[in-house]
């Protein structure tokens, strides 16, 4: 007797399409789940970036200033203050003809500008209309110096340099910046070093 064969062909059974669906999906799920982790580290890479070239362009701002510094409007000496994380200077810092005051100060991962305009008549420096801006919040000096002080012997003099704060205001020709940042405050090895050496054109004019 001849059988019949077309009962012995076999499609998937219902379990078979229900594993295939769930390997499918935890596939899909993995693929998105590196897609996602992909994405995230791009975006903090990013952002790390855009902070490191923040602070990058606040140093050269600083130092662009500071190489400006000049008597104020009211005769004082350029350089009003000299602390290892604040300092205090003249400079016609937006070209508008008059010369502003002018100070930076670390305060804890935070470095603040502020700029006091010359008022009244006569002229005065009035530091409660002061105005204030945060132009890196990811400084990681803690309490090393972001500012070190040099006479005009340097380099050569390297007795007296960098220079004793007693000396500082009189003796001052030359500041360098050092400000070490992070955005990542937990992960020390990622810490990138901001420098720059400013000679101060009038205190160097001989």
């Amino acid at each position: 007797m001849k059988k019949d064969n077309k009962n012995n062909v076999r499609g998937f059974t219902l379990i078979e399409i229900l594993v295939a669906s769930a390997i499918m999906v935890i596939l899909a799920v993995a693929f998105l789940g590196i897609q996602y982790i992909l994405s995230e580290n791009q975006t903090s890479a990013w952002r790390n970036y855009l902070s490191i070239e923040n602070a990058n362009g606040a140093v050269s701002v600083l130092a662009k200033e500071l190489r400006s510094a000049t008597v104020s409007e009211i005769g004082s000496y350029p350089l009003e203050v000299a602390n290892d994380q604040e300092i205090i200077f003249y400079s016609d810092y937006d070209y508008d003809g008059e010369v502003e005051r002018i100070r930076y100060t670390l305060s804890g991962t935070i470095l603040i500008k502020g700029v006091v305009e010359p008022t009244g008549d006569p002229l005065t420096y009035d530091s409660g209309g002061e105005k204030q801006k945060n132009v890196t919040e990811i400084v990681r000096n803690s309490t090393n110096p972001v500012f070190y002080y040099y006479n005009s012997g340097w380099p050569t003099d390297t007795a007296n340099n960098p220079l004793a704060l007693a000396n500082r205001i009189s003796d001052t020709r030359q500041v360098k910046i050092d400000l070490r940042t992070n955005p990542d405050p937990n992960d020390p090895s990622f810490d990138y070093i901001l420098e720059s050496d400013v000679k101060i054109r009038m205190l160097v004019q001989p």
